[in-house]
Protein backbone atom coordinates (compact mmCIF):
# COMPACT_ATOMS: atom_id res chain seq x y z
CA UNK A 1 0.00 0.00 0.00
CA UNK A 2 1.47 3.40 -1.03
CA UNK A 3 1.37 6.08 1.65
CA UNK A 4 0.97 9.84 1.14
CA UNK A 5 4.15 11.87 0.87
CA UNK A 6 5.47 13.62 3.95
CA UNK A 7 5.27 17.39 4.23
CA UNK A 8 7.40 19.76 6.26
CA UNK A 9 6.16 20.96 9.62
CA UNK A 10 4.24 24.22 8.98
CA UNK A 11 5.90 27.43 10.10
CA UNK A 12 3.04 28.11 12.51
CA UNK A 13 3.99 24.98 14.49
CA UNK A 14 7.75 25.50 14.56
CA UNK A 15 7.69 27.33 17.88
CA UNK A 16 5.70 24.48 19.41
CA UNK A 17 8.25 21.98 18.09
CA UNK A 18 11.14 24.00 19.54
CA UNK A 19 9.48 24.06 22.96
CA UNK A 20 8.82 20.31 22.80
CA UNK A 21 12.45 19.64 21.84
CA UNK A 22 13.79 21.89 24.59
CA UNK A 23 11.56 20.19 27.17
CA UNK A 24 12.62 16.75 25.97
CA UNK A 25 16.35 17.63 25.99
CA UNK A 26 16.07 19.08 29.49
CA UNK A 27 14.37 15.94 30.78
CA UNK A 28 16.85 13.68 28.99
CA UNK A 29 19.79 15.70 30.33
CA UNK A 30 18.62 15.01 33.89
CA UNK A 31 19.03 11.25 33.39
CA UNK A 32 22.23 10.08 35.05
CA UNK A 33 22.23 6.44 34.03
CA UNK A 34 21.20 6.67 30.38
CA UNK A 35 22.73 3.98 28.18
CA UNK A 36 20.96 4.82 24.91
CA UNK A 37 22.61 7.17 22.38
CA UNK A 38 21.69 10.83 23.03
CA UNK A 39 19.27 12.84 20.89
CA UNK A 40 22.14 14.90 19.43
CA UNK A 41 23.59 11.77 17.78
CA UNK A 42 20.37 10.89 15.97
CA UNK A 43 20.38 10.99 12.16
CA UNK A 44 18.69 13.99 10.56
CA UNK A 45 15.75 11.91 9.31
CA UNK A 46 14.89 10.77 12.83
CA UNK A 47 15.15 14.29 14.22
CA UNK A 48 12.75 15.47 11.52
CA UNK A 49 10.43 12.61 12.46
CA UNK A 50 10.62 13.76 16.09
CA UNK A 51 9.55 17.26 15.08
CA UNK A 52 6.67 15.94 12.98
CA UNK A 53 5.40 13.64 15.75
CA UNK A 54 5.56 16.34 18.42
CA UNK A 55 3.89 18.90 16.16
CA UNK A 56 0.97 16.63 15.38
CA UNK A 57 0.48 14.82 18.71
CA UNK A 58 0.11 16.39 22.15
CA UNK A 59 0.41 12.90 23.64
CA UNK A 60 3.83 12.32 22.08
CA UNK A 61 5.22 15.74 23.02
CA UNK A 62 4.02 15.37 26.62
CA UNK A 63 5.04 11.75 27.02
CA UNK A 64 8.60 12.11 25.68
CA UNK A 65 9.20 15.01 28.07
CA UNK A 66 7.73 13.10 30.97
CA UNK A 67 9.56 9.85 30.20
CA UNK A 68 12.48 10.70 27.85
CA UNK A 69 14.15 7.38 28.53
CA UNK A 70 11.33 5.54 26.75
CA UNK A 71 11.81 7.35 23.43
CA UNK A 72 15.59 7.13 23.59
CA UNK A 73 15.39 3.39 24.23
CA UNK A 74 12.88 2.89 21.41
CA UNK A 75 15.31 4.64 19.08
CA UNK A 76 18.28 2.63 20.36
CA UNK A 77 16.38 -0.63 19.84
CA UNK A 78 15.42 0.37 16.30
CA UNK A 79 11.70 0.10 17.06
CA UNK A 80 10.81 3.48 15.61
CA UNK A 81 11.86 2.61 12.08
CA UNK A 82 10.73 -1.01 11.74
CA UNK A 83 7.44 -2.88 12.23
CA UNK A 84 7.10 -5.45 14.99
CA UNK A 85 7.14 -9.10 13.97
CA UNK A 86 4.37 -11.54 14.74
CA UNK A 87 4.22 -12.18 18.48
CA UNK A 88 6.90 -9.57 19.23
CA UNK A 89 4.53 -7.28 21.12
CA UNK A 90 3.72 -10.10 23.49
CA UNK A 91 7.37 -11.03 23.96
CA UNK A 92 8.26 -7.45 24.82
CA UNK A 93 5.51 -7.27 27.43
CA UNK A 94 6.48 -10.63 28.94
CA UNK A 95 9.95 -9.17 29.57
CA UNK A 96 8.43 -6.08 31.20
CA UNK A 97 6.21 -8.11 33.55
CA UNK A 98 8.88 -10.64 34.55
CA UNK A 99 9.89 -8.73 37.66
CA UNK A 100 6.41 -7.76 38.91
CA UNK A 101 5.83 -8.88 42.48
CA UNK A 102 2.63 -7.01 43.36
CA UNK A 103 -0.55 -5.75 41.76
CA UNK A 104 0.81 -2.22 42.08
CA UNK A 105 3.97 -3.06 40.16
CA UNK A 106 1.86 -4.90 37.57
CA UNK A 107 -0.26 -1.77 37.04
CA UNK A 108 2.84 0.41 36.65
CA UNK A 109 4.49 -1.96 34.16
CA UNK A 110 1.35 -2.28 32.04
CA UNK A 111 0.82 1.48 31.86
CA UNK A 112 4.42 2.31 31.03
CA UNK A 113 4.45 -0.36 28.35
CA UNK A 114 1.25 1.05 26.87
CA UNK A 115 2.58 4.61 26.92
CA UNK A 116 5.84 3.61 25.28
CA UNK A 117 4.16 1.72 22.47
CA UNK A 118 1.49 4.37 21.97
CA UNK A 119 4.37 6.76 21.27
CA UNK A 120 5.93 4.25 18.86
CA UNK A 121 2.65 3.60 17.04
CA UNK A 122 1.78 7.31 16.74
CA UNK A 123 5.34 8.13 15.62
CA UNK A 124 5.21 5.55 12.85
CA UNK A 125 1.72 6.59 11.76
CA UNK A 126 2.46 10.33 11.57
CA UNK A 127 5.75 9.76 9.75
CA UNK A 128 4.18 7.49 7.13
CA UNK A 129 6.22 4.52 8.34
CA UNK A 130 3.08 2.45 8.93
CA UNK A 131 -0.19 2.19 7.06
CA UNK A 132 -3.62 2.07 8.69
CA UNK A 133 -3.66 -1.74 8.76
CA UNK A 134 -0.39 -1.88 10.73
CA UNK A 135 -1.56 0.80 13.17
CA UNK A 136 -4.81 -1.03 13.93
CA UNK A 137 -3.01 -4.37 14.09
CA UNK A 138 -0.39 -3.09 16.56
CA UNK A 139 -3.00 -1.49 18.81
CA UNK A 140 -5.06 -4.69 18.82
CA UNK A 141 -1.97 -6.82 19.46
CA UNK A 142 -1.04 -4.54 22.36
CA UNK A 143 -4.53 -4.94 23.83
CA UNK A 144 -4.41 -8.73 23.42
CA UNK A 145 -1.00 -8.93 25.07
CA UNK A 146 -2.00 -6.68 27.99
CA UNK A 147 -5.25 -8.57 28.58
CA UNK A 148 -3.79 -12.06 28.35
CA UNK A 149 -0.55 -11.50 30.29
CA UNK A 150 -2.30 -9.49 33.02
CA UNK A 151 -4.83 -12.32 33.28
CA UNK A 152 -2.08 -14.94 33.55
CA UNK A 153 -0.29 -12.96 36.26
CA UNK A 154 -3.48 -12.46 38.28
CA UNK A 155 -4.78 -16.01 37.76
CA UNK A 156 -1.63 -17.58 39.22
CA UNK A 157 -1.79 -15.46 42.36
CA UNK A 158 -5.55 -15.85 42.64
CA UNK A 159 -5.10 -19.63 42.65
CA UNK A 160 -2.48 -19.38 45.38
CA UNK A 161 -4.97 -17.48 47.53
CA UNK A 162 -8.26 -19.26 46.74
CA UNK A 163 -7.27 -22.58 45.17
CA UNK A 164 -7.54 -23.80 41.57
CA UNK A 165 -11.04 -23.63 40.04
CA UNK A 166 -11.97 -27.16 39.00
CA UNK A 167 -14.82 -28.46 36.85
CA UNK A 168 -17.38 -30.53 38.74
CA UNK A 169 -17.99 -32.75 35.70
CA UNK A 170 -14.56 -32.95 34.08
CA UNK A 171 -12.35 -32.60 37.15
CA UNK A 172 -10.09 -30.37 35.04
CA UNK A 173 -8.67 -26.98 36.06
CA UNK A 174 -10.79 -24.15 34.71
CA UNK A 175 -9.65 -20.95 33.01
CA UNK A 176 -11.55 -17.82 32.17
CA UNK A 177 -11.94 -17.16 28.46
CA UNK A 178 -11.93 -13.49 27.50
CA UNK A 179 -13.88 -12.64 24.40
CA UNK A 180 -12.94 -9.45 22.52
CA UNK A 181 -15.91 -7.75 20.88
CA UNK A 182 -16.35 -4.96 18.36
CA UNK A 183 -13.16 -3.29 17.16
CA UNK A 184 -10.96 -5.44 19.36
CA UNK A 185 -12.57 -8.61 18.07
CA UNK A 186 -12.01 -7.48 14.48
CA UNK A 187 -8.44 -6.25 15.21
CA UNK A 188 -9.53 -2.73 14.28
CA UNK A 189 -8.68 -0.75 17.42
CA UNK A 190 -7.79 2.90 16.96
CA UNK A 191 -5.92 5.21 19.27
CA UNK A 192 -9.02 6.30 21.19
CA UNK A 193 -10.81 2.94 21.33
CA UNK A 194 -11.98 1.31 24.52
CA UNK A 195 -12.12 -2.49 24.65
CA UNK A 196 -15.41 -4.38 24.81
CA UNK A 197 -15.03 -7.70 26.63
CA UNK A 198 -17.16 -10.67 27.67
CA UNK A 199 -15.91 -13.15 30.30
CA UNK A 200 -16.81 -16.84 30.30
CA UNK A 201 -15.65 -20.11 31.86
CA UNK A 202 -16.26 -23.74 30.80
CA UNK A 203 -18.18 -25.31 33.69
CA UNK A 204 -19.33 -25.01 37.27
CA UNK A 205 -17.50 -26.44 40.25
CA UNK A 206 -15.36 -25.07 43.05
CA UNK A 207 -11.76 -24.34 43.87
CA UNK A 208 -9.39 -27.03 45.13
CA UNK A 209 -6.27 -26.63 47.26
CA UNK A 210 -7.24 -23.85 49.67
CA UNK A 211 -8.62 -23.91 53.20
CA UNK A 212 -11.83 -22.29 52.03
CA UNK A 213 -13.16 -23.25 48.62
CA UNK A 214 -14.96 -20.84 46.32
CA UNK A 215 -17.60 -21.51 43.70
CA UNK A 216 -16.01 -21.25 40.25
CA UNK A 217 -18.21 -18.32 39.29
CA UNK A 218 -17.28 -16.39 42.42
CA UNK A 219 -13.61 -17.12 41.75
CA UNK A 220 -13.82 -15.77 38.21
CA UNK A 221 -15.93 -12.76 39.20
CA UNK A 222 -13.25 -11.72 41.67
CA UNK A 223 -10.55 -12.38 39.09
CA UNK A 224 -12.45 -10.42 36.44
CA UNK A 225 -12.77 -7.44 38.78
CA UNK A 226 -9.01 -7.53 39.43
CA UNK A 227 -8.29 -7.69 35.69
CA UNK A 228 -10.56 -4.74 34.92
CA UNK A 229 -8.86 -2.71 37.65
CA UNK A 230 -5.41 -3.61 36.31
CA UNK A 231 -6.35 -2.32 32.85
CA UNK A 232 -8.90 0.45 33.45
CA UNK A 233 -7.97 2.25 36.67
CA UNK A 234 -6.45 5.71 36.17
CA UNK A 235 -3.16 6.22 38.02
CA UNK A 236 -0.31 8.71 37.79
CA UNK A 237 0.84 6.73 34.71
CA UNK A 238 -2.61 6.90 33.08
CA UNK A 239 -4.56 3.79 32.13
CA UNK A 240 -3.97 0.81 29.85
CA UNK A 241 -7.36 0.55 28.12
CA UNK A 242 -10.82 1.67 29.09
CA UNK A 243 -12.81 -1.53 29.64
CA UNK A 244 -16.48 -1.78 28.67
CA UNK A 245 -18.34 -4.86 29.93
CA UNK A 246 -21.84 -3.76 28.90
CA UNK A 247 -22.05 -6.17 25.96
CA UNK A 248 -22.28 -9.16 28.32
CA UNK A 249 -25.66 -10.89 28.83
CA UNK A 250 -28.13 -8.59 30.62
CA UNK A 251 -25.67 -5.70 30.31
CA UNK A 252 -24.56 -3.84 33.43
CA UNK A 253 -27.16 -5.66 35.55
CA UNK A 254 -25.89 -9.13 34.59
CA UNK A 255 -23.25 -11.28 36.25
CA UNK A 256 -19.71 -10.26 35.34
CA UNK A 257 -18.80 -13.84 34.36
CA UNK A 258 -21.03 -16.70 33.14
CA UNK A 259 -20.41 -20.34 32.32
CA UNK A 260 -20.43 -21.47 28.69
CA UNK A 261 -23.81 -23.16 29.22
CA UNK A 262 -25.32 -20.00 30.68
CA UNK A 263 -23.96 -17.91 27.82
CA UNK A 264 -25.26 -20.32 25.21
CA UNK A 265 -28.70 -20.45 26.81
CA UNK A 266 -28.90 -16.66 26.99
CA UNK A 267 -28.04 -16.11 23.35
CA UNK A 268 -30.37 -18.90 22.20
CA UNK A 269 -33.37 -17.88 24.30
CA UNK A 270 -33.07 -14.20 25.22
CA UNK A 271 -30.38 -12.57 23.14
CA UNK A 272 -31.60 -9.63 21.10
CA UNK A 273 -30.84 -9.41 17.40
CA UNK A 274 -28.10 -6.80 17.83
CA UNK A 275 -26.39 -8.95 20.47
CA UNK A 276 -26.34 -11.88 18.08
CA UNK A 277 -25.07 -9.74 15.23
CA UNK A 278 -22.29 -8.45 17.51
CA UNK A 279 -20.98 -12.01 17.76
CA UNK A 280 -19.89 -11.85 14.13
CA UNK A 281 -16.81 -9.90 15.25
CA UNK A 282 -16.26 -11.82 18.49
CA UNK A 283 -12.78 -13.28 18.97
CA UNK A 284 -10.97 -15.06 21.79
CA UNK A 285 -8.65 -12.31 22.99
CA UNK A 286 -7.05 -14.11 25.91
CA UNK A 287 -6.99 -17.67 27.19
CA UNK A 288 -4.32 -19.73 28.91
CA UNK A 289 -5.49 -23.17 27.87
CA UNK A 290 -5.79 -24.29 24.25
CA UNK A 291 -8.49 -26.91 25.02
CA UNK A 292 -10.59 -24.16 26.59
CA UNK A 293 -10.12 -21.98 23.52
CA UNK A 294 -11.13 -24.86 21.28
CA UNK A 295 -14.17 -25.52 23.46
CA UNK A 296 -15.16 -21.87 23.19
CA UNK A 297 -14.85 -21.90 19.42
CA UNK A 298 -16.98 -25.03 19.18
CA UNK A 299 -19.60 -24.24 21.80
CA UNK A 300 -19.46 -20.51 22.43
CA UNK A 301 -21.62 -17.74 21.03
CA UNK A 302 -19.30 -17.11 18.08
CA UNK A 303 -20.09 -20.51 16.62
CA UNK A 304 -23.77 -20.12 17.49
CA UNK A 305 -23.92 -16.81 15.64
CA UNK A 306 -22.48 -18.46 12.55
CA UNK A 307 -25.33 -21.00 12.46
CA UNK A 308 -28.21 -18.61 13.06
CA UNK A 309 -30.35 -17.72 10.06
CA UNK A 310 -31.68 -14.21 10.39
CA UNK A 311 -34.98 -13.45 8.62
CA UNK A 312 -34.57 -11.14 5.69
CA UNK A 313 -36.64 -7.98 5.58
CA UNK A 314 -39.23 -7.58 2.86
CA UNK A 315 -37.04 -4.97 1.22
CA UNK A 316 -34.13 -7.41 1.04
CA UNK A 317 -36.36 -10.21 -0.14
CA UNK A 318 -37.62 -8.05 -2.96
Amino acid sequence: MSLPSLIAVPAALQSFVRRAEESFLAAAGALDDLQAPPFESWPQARREAFARACAASDFVSQQVSREPRQLLQLAADGLLERPLGKGEMRTLLETELAGCESEESLAVALRRFRNRHQVRIIWRDLNRLADLAETCRDLSAMADACIDLAYRWLYERHCQQFGVPTGARSGEPQHMVILGMGKLGACELNLSSDIDLIFGYPEGGETVGAKRSLDNQEFFVRLGQKLIKALDAITVDGFVFRVDMRLRPYGSSGALVLSFNALEQYYQDQGRDWERYAMIKARVSAVTSRPVANCWRCCGPSSIAATWTFPRSKRCAA
